[in-house]
C-alpha cells in the first residue's frame, strides 16, 4: 500500500473530522482483499486513526511520518502494520492480525445456543522502535522494544470498528500470560475458571513485580499446589458489546465461580528454575 500523509488532507486532521456515520457508512458493502476487513480503504483507516488521536500520540513520541502495509494473502485473516518512516522490520510500530468471524460457545448453559459474531484479534504488537530496554526497565517476554503506552486508545479503535460492523464483541487469544493479565482490565475469559486462574496468580504473589511474574510464568517456573508445572494456555478472552454477553459476565453465577476459583487455587515459585533459565537466556527476569 502506498504511503499516505494525513497532513496533506485537511478533512483528516484531528481537529476537523466528519461524523463517524459519514466517514464509513458509504463503504459498508464494499468488498475486496485490498481493503481492511474487506471494507475500508487506507484513507478511511487513517480517518479513524486521526479521530482517535493516534497520530497526535505518535508525534509526541517522535514517531513521524508513518508508513503502512496491509497483507491480505490469507484473507479473511489480514495483517495490518504501521511503521515509522518506512516499511522496515526495525521501524515497526503496530503489528496487527485481525479478522471477522463467528464463535459458538461450548459447554456454556447461558450462551451455547447462540452463535456470536466477533472482531477477532489474533496478534497485536504495539512498540516504540526508537526505544530500548535497560536493567531498570527490562523487557516482557516477546518484547523487542518498549510498548507505546497506547493500549487503551488502540482498544477504543477496535471497539469503534466492532460497533460499526455490528459485532457482539472483540475476541482475543492472548499468547502470553502477561497479555491476558493486562487485557483482563477490559476483557473477560469466557471460561470463569480461566478468569479465576488469571486473577489468582498475581494475588498469590502481591510482592512480586508484574514483569518478574511474567518471566516466571514464561520460563515455566510457576508450580501448582501439587508441584506440577503451570503452563500458560490461551483461551477465548472477550470484550463484550451485546447485552447478552455483558449480562453473562456481570451475572452472579459467573462472578461467584470466578471468586471460588480465585480463592481455591494455590501456587508456588521454583526460584532455582527462574535463576537458571534467566541466567542462561540473558534476560533480566530477576529485577
Amino acid at each position: 500500500m502506498k504511503k499516505t500523509n494525513p497532513e496533506a488532507r485537511p478533512s483528516w486532521r484531528e481537529t476537523s473530522l466528519l461524523d463517524e456515520t459519514e466517514i464509513l457508512s458509504d463503504f459498508s458493502l464494499r468488498k475486496g482483499t485490498s481493503l481492511l476487513l474487506g471494507r475500508y480503504s487506507l484513507s478511511e483507516v487513517i480517518v479513524v486513526l486521526a479521530k482517535k488521536n493516534f497520530f497526535r500520540e505518535a508525534r509526541k513520541r517522535k514517531l513521524w511520518p508513518l508508513d503502512y502495509n496491509l497483507d491480505s494473502s490469507e484473507f479473511p485473516l489480514q495483517r495490518f502494520q504501521i511503521f515509522y518512516r518506512e516499511k522496515k522490520p526495525e521501524n515497526l510500530i503496530v503489528d496487527l492480525k485481525i479478522k471477522e468471524g463467528t464463535f459458538q460457545p461450548k459447554n456454556n448453559e447461558f450462551l451455547s445456543s447462540s452463535e456470536l459474531s466477533f472482531l477477532i484479534l489474533e496478534w497485536l504488537t504495539l512498540q516504540n522502535p526508537l526505544l530500548g530496554f535497560s536493567e531498570k526497565k527490562p523487557a516482557l517476554p516477546g518484547q523487542e522494544h518498549p510498548g507505546l503506552g497506547l493500549g487503551k486508545k488502540v482498544l477504543d479503535i477496535f471497539v469503534y470498528l466492532a460497533r460499526l460492523t455490528k459485532k457482539d464483541g472483540l475476541l482475543a487469544f492472548p499468547a502470553y500470560f502477561h497479555n491476558a493479565l493486562l487485557f483482563s482490565r477490559y476483557f473477560h475469559f469466557l471460561n470463569p475458571e480461566k478468569q479465576g486462574e488469571i486473577l489468582a496468580i498475581p494475588k498469590a504473589f502481591p510482592q512480586i513485580p508484574f514483569k518478574q511474574l511474567a518471566w516466571i510464568v514464561y520460563f515455566n517456573c510457576l508450580r501448582w499446589k501439587n508441584d506440577k508445572i503451570y503452563e500458560w494456555k490461551a483461551e477465548e478472552q472477550i470484550y463484550p458489546l451485546n447485552k447478552t454477553l455483558k449480562a453473562f459476565f456481570d451475572s452472579r453465577v459467573y462472578k461467584k465461580k470466578v471468586r471460588q476459583i480465585q480463592g481455591n487455587l494455590q501456587f508456588a515459585i521454583d526460584w532455582e528454575c527462574l535463576w537458571r533459565k534467566a541466567s542462561s537466556s540473558g534476560e533480566q527476569a530477576q529485577s
